[in-house]
């Protein structure tokens, strides 16, 4: 059974995720180096790793499995979660697989670079009512199809 993994230092779709897990019976488990408020529910846990750099990652990249989800905006999670056959969903709704995760790991270091460099703007943009409606119609469709191999 499909495991849902949320990287929760910055993920800003974590009640819509506690939301399509439930309707769908789906295990959840909140990954973060410290408490976050998760609803009361049996099959949604939190899971406090140290404060160590990376240590939410290294715990999910160790955990996660073929089939499970993973939600994160962090690109070399991603590629981690990627090469393990997992499933990884951006928070507005994009998924990254292996045909895609070389250009967004491109991306990044361009953006990187341009920031040293002293431009501005670079980082993501903000968070709208479009992309969470784009999430929502993305993590349903990658359970539907998940679904198929329960």
């Amino acid at each position: 059974m499909t495991t849902i993994y949320i990287d929760a230092d910055s993920c800003t779709v974590k009640d819509e995720v506690y939301r399509v897990a439930k309707r769908y019976k789906l295990k959840v488990i909140v990954v973060a180096n410290q408490y976050i408020n998760i609803p009361l529910d049996i099959n949604i846990q939190m899971q406090v790793v140290s404060d160590r750099f990376d240590a939410a990652d290294d715990w999910i990249a160790e955990k996660i499995i073929k089939g499970d989800i993973l939600v994160t905006s962090d690109i070399l999670l991603a590629e981690r979660a990627v090469k393990k056959q997992a499933r990884v969903l951006g928070s507005k709704g994009n998924e990254l697989d292996e045909e895609n995760i070389g250009s967004a790991l491109a991306s990044r270091e361009l953006m990187s670079h341009l920031r040293d460099l002293g431009a501005k703007n670079t980082g993501p943009k903000k968070m709208q009512k479009s992309d969470r409606s784009q999430f929502l119609g993305k993590l349903d469709q990658i359970i539907q199809s998940l679904k198929k191999d329960w």
